[in-house]
């Protein structure tokens, strides 16, 4: 940074030293409150824990979700978390796992496909919405939407990633429900467009089973 690489770039801090940083690197377009940059070839991540979040992103960006998903579950860490840094790094740490979530967990990821909300999330796990989101807050980081919202776009690109050419079946069977808002939500999580998404990390098998209760083939073959 003394040495002017970055001025005029993106980049980010850990939020205690964001003020600083500005007064010293007047020239770095500092974005506070966010977990990483990606700024092209150069990538900042604001602190020890954030960059394993960018770690994160640059496996799902490289490999694809189905593998940044199984890393992240050997890392027992989120793979994709929202919000500033703030929410996550003043978040008191329990003495105890409250390992209460893991069966909605579950079973929020066998129904992807339905209409699924928080609310029956909250009553599949017997609480309070309000309860249910401190709960998302404290063991997961994030909101119940948003972890819902996450894991049906993960579903998706492993769809994708196996080969499933259809958008609207997709979206259907990840509970996204139309194409366009699987484009929206898709470009949300990843940067890229369900075809560019395709292209770079598509199965070149013309059919494969997919995850999840679909069940694809090639539309001149029908389904199975």
């Amino acid at each position: 940074m003394a040495a002017g690489a970055l001025d005029g770039r993106r980049a980010t801090t850990h939020w205690q030293w964001a003020d600083l940083f500005t007064a010293r690197h007047p020239d770095v377009r500092l974005i506070p409150d966010v977990l990483f940059v990606d700024d092209g070839d150069v990538l900042t991540a604001a602190g020890s824990a954030a960059a394993l979040d960018l770690g994160l992103y640059l496996v799902r960006r490289d490999n694809g979700a189905e593998i940044a998903n199984a890393v992240s579950r050997r890392l027992v860490f989120a793979a994709h978390r929202d919000g500033g840094q703030r929410q996550f790094i003043e978040q008191p740490v329990p003495h105890v796992p409250d390992a209460s979530l893991a069966p909605v967990l579950a079973w929020a990821r066998e129904n992807l496909d339905r209409p699924l909300t928080v609310a029956d999330l909250a009553t599949r796990a017997a609480v309070s919405p309000a309860t249910l989101h401190r709960r998302f807050q404290r063991e997961l980081g994030t909101t119940p939407l948003a972890w819902l919202t996450a894991e049906r776009v993960a579903l998706a690109c492993r769809l994708i990633e196996r080969g499933e050419p259809r958008l609207e079946a997709v979206a259907r069977a990840t509970g996204l429900g139309t194409g366009a808002n699987l484009r929206i939500q898709l470009r949300r999580h990843t940067g890229l467009s369900p075809s560019a998404y395709r292209r770079r990390f598509g199965s070149d098998e013309g059919t494969v089973p997919a995850a999840g209760r679909l069940v694809s083939a090639p539309s001149s073959r029908g389904r199975r």
